[in-house]
């Protein structure tokens, strides 16, 4: 990566969600975590990643999209609606980049393509 302006305050940053993560579509509940990682990216909206073991795969379909950020990585884990296989709404990164391996195997998804409830505050 070169050094200009805009890189040096590009950021990219990773914490523990604050809330309860529920994603739906349809009326059906795709996944529902408490151990969601927000990513936070400069010019971007905040990202929910949630663990695998937190989604409901029988409701989603492997695709074969793929992604490449010069940021995070390449994505190579895309997932589309059993009910609408033409529509990527989740991806992951299997191996991001070093200083990104909290969200490795992670799944994130569109939120302007399934909902994304983010309303529930976890106690800590």
């Amino acid at each position: 990566m070169s050094n200009t302006a805009a890189e040096r305050t590009h950021t990219v940053t990773t914490e523990p969600a604050a809330h309860r993560v529920r994603v739906t579509a349809g009326g059906h509940a795709i996944a529902d975590s408490s151990r969601a990682i927000v990513l936070r990216e400069t010019g971007h909206d905040d990202r929910y990643y949630l663990p695998r073991d937190d989604v409901d795969f029988t409701l989603l379909q492997p695709t074969e999209s793929r992604s490449h950020c010069p940021v995070k990585g390449d994505a190579d884990d895309y997932w589309a609606l059993a009910s609408d296989p033409a529509t990527d709404v989740a991806w992951s990164y299997p191996t991001p980049f070093e200083y990104l391996q909290p969200i490795a195997g992670y799944v994130a998804f569109y939120s302007d393509r399934v909902q994304v409830d983010t309303a529930e505050p976890l106690a800590r």
